[in-house]
């Protein structure tokens, strides 16, 4: 039996290094980490065949003394923290003092540093824990540091090393999560001899368009929330930019990247009535608040953390997200604005909108009728009613069109329908081109959520009750869950053991859609219960209602009908993208339409 022993000093640093320096990027990141925490303000990284040959950081920070050289290369020593308070409030990137000891456990490192206070730099060799003699150099104030042969110490791990190229794209992608948490500093990297990135000091916008790419910023959003000691800043993806892969994902808590499930799950959800089916969102977000509250000493690499009170910051990420993603209204700024105008909570009290040329300004009126809260007024007879009028494609005075088109509202006023599917406005930009299944599925969608209150979805009766046939399993399910049928908006009675008549349907939904619907619903019911469709999948339920309720292709839509749809799509939130996340509605600028038809060349 073997005896108990203790490992050498040296074994353990390999240990710890295994843990600290998974790979070159891994390295790279420690190194840059310290760069910062002591004022870097340019900083400039060379690395050979991916960081794997070398790997050399440079920097114009305040150095470290000659008289901690030796110190700041052994376990656990460092300048950042010196007892539990200060490890439970930690604001630094590093805090445990074992980067430069475990790199030099399984490399060749050089390090070469001057303070302002001193006359010249100094330095101090390492290799396998072993450390050399402190000795003159020549550099300005600042450190350098040279890694050389990572793994050359620990061969067996070298071996699980990708390409020189994957390394390199490890490398890439940690300095852009450190080129993004500090904009204000200066970025230069060159790889194999070769300049590769260069980003100059800049704004918080700028440096996001010069990492992530000017589709990216083009697609952004703002945010800036702040409630008490939380802030949450940065920019969010347009939902119909989704990516298939979420390599496009950045997370800062406190100015250090993060992976954490609370955030991303929060940022998951505000997405959930936007997204498109297994696409995933964009996003560079910074969330600050009070270091006490936030632990990061979780794990060797600091990239999880633990928040004191997790369910608070999740209601937080999930709020601000949700009420950015809500300003995609027509007409929004590009400032993360509310709507135009709230949903009205009460169905039976629900006023349409009037545009007023003249005043430059909506007016509110009572529908005449349910369809009219569904489609707008659609009595053309009405002169007096803007959305009512239908727009004549031979103006009899060309500035009179003119005017009338400037004061257009954002979606303008609709002109023709095309194939059944889609609908073509004119604005004071140019064409808008809409589709209208999306965009109503989207209204219907809001107006159901809106109204659903304790009391369940409003319901209206049919003035005659149609029969549907149905399964033994679905009749079953009449009866056990005919409580909750009722709270969603439908009367059900069975006629027989394969028959049900529907006397009532939920007051958004076209009864001519019900059949299908309650098939669906049914199915919902006997797999997840009552409960759950209610509560968590309620959302998601009512998403399936307005895709059952919205018009369908080859739908005639009349003029003013038209209009009304547009109107309901200036009103409402997150009106840029259907429940399944497919944009509703695109604009083709009239600069574009000259340059097709080469007007004025």
């Amino acid at each position: 039996m073997k005896r108990i022993q203790a490992l050498s000093p040296a074994l353990i640093a390999q240990i710890a290094a295994g843990e600290v320096v998974e790979r070159p990027a891994s390295a790279l990141k420690e190194l840059i980490e310290n760069s910062l925490d002591a004022g870097a303000s340019d900083i400039s990284v060379f690395l050979d065949e991916g960081g794997i040959r070398g790997i050399r950081v440079e920097d114009d920070g305040h150095g470290i003394a000659k008289e901690d050289l030796c110190l700041a290369m052994t376990s656990h020593a460092t300048s950042k923290i010196g007892s539990l308070e200060d490890l439970e409030q930690v604001a630094s990137l590093g805090f445990r003092g074992e980067a430069l000891a475990s790199i030099a456990a399984i490399a060749n490192v050089r390090v070469l540093t001057r303070t302002e206070l001193e006359s010249q730099a100094w330095s101090i060799r390492a290799s396998g824990g072993r450390m050399g003699e402190i000795e003159p150099a020549a550099r300005t104030h600042g450190c350098t540091v040279i890694v050389e042969d990572l793994y050359a110490h620990t061969p067996a791990r070298r071996k699980f090393l990708k390409t020189a190229a994957t390394e390199y794209g490890h490398c890439d992608e940690a300095l852009a999560r450190l080129a993004l948490a500090r904009p204000e500093v200066k970025w230069t990297i060159h790889h194999n001899g070769r300049l590769t990135r260069h980003w100059p000091k800049a704004s918080l916008a700028a440096r996001v368009s010069d990492v992530m790419g000017e589709d990216f910023a083009q697609a952004a959003l703002p945010l800036d929330q702040v409630i008490g000691t939380l802030r949450l800043y940065g920019v969010v993806g347009r939902p119909a930019a989704a990516k298939s892969s979420r390599d496009a994902q950045y997370a800062f808590v406190n100015g250090r990247y993060v992976r954490d499930k609370v955030l991303s799950h929060a940022i998951r959800q505000a997405y959930q009535d936007v997204l498109h089916h297994e696409k995933h969102p964009s996003y560079v977000l910074y969330l600050e608040l009070d270091p006490a509250l936030v632990d990061v000493n979780v794990h060797p690499a600091k990239t999880e953390v633990r928040f004191r009170d997790s369910q608070a910051i999740y209601r937080f990420v999930l709020h601000s997200i949700q009420q950015v993603l809500a300003s995609t209204s027509p007409g929004a700024s590009a400032e993360g604005l509310r709507g135009l105008a709230e949903m009205n909570s009460d169905v039976g009290a629900r006023t349409v909108p009037q545009w007023n040329p003249g005043q430059q300004a909506w007016t509110m009126r009572q529908p005449d009728t349910h369809y009219e809260v569904l489609f707008g007024k659609a009595n053309a007879e009405s002169s007096h009613d803007e959305l009512a009028q239908p727009r004549s494609l031979h103006p009899l005075d060309e500035r009179t069109s003119h005017d009338e088109i400037s004061e257009s509202p954002p979606l303008g006023f609709a002109i023709a329908q095309l194939h059944g599917i889609y609908i073509l406005a004119q604005n004071a930009q140019g064409l808008i081109v809409v589709d209208m299944h999306a965009a109503h599925e989207r209204v219907v969608y809001e107006r159901l959520k809106a109204s659903y209150g304790d009391q369940g979805l409003p319901s209206q009766p049919l003035l005659l009750p149609r029969s549907i046939a149905i399964t033994a399993l679905e009749a079953a399910a009449v009866e056990e869950f005919n409580e909750t049928l009722s709270l969603l908006g439908f009367d059900l009675a069975l006629l027989g053991p394969q028959t049900v008549a529907v006397r009532s349907v939920p007051l958004l939904i076209d009864e001519q859609a019900s059949a299908e619907l309650i098939r669906s619903l049914l199915a919902e019911l006997r797999d997840y219960g009552a409960g759950r469709v209610l509560t968590e999948r309620r959302d998601a339920l009512l998403a399936g209602f307005a895709c059952h309720g919205a018009v369908r292709a080859n739908r005639q839509l009349t003029l003013p009908e038209m209009n009304a749809l547009l109107r309901d799509m200036e009103r409402i939130d997150r009106a840029d993208q259907c429940n399944h996340g497919r944009p509703t509605w695109r604009m083709v600028p009239l600069a574009e339409l000259d340059q097709w038809f080469m007007r004025g060349e």
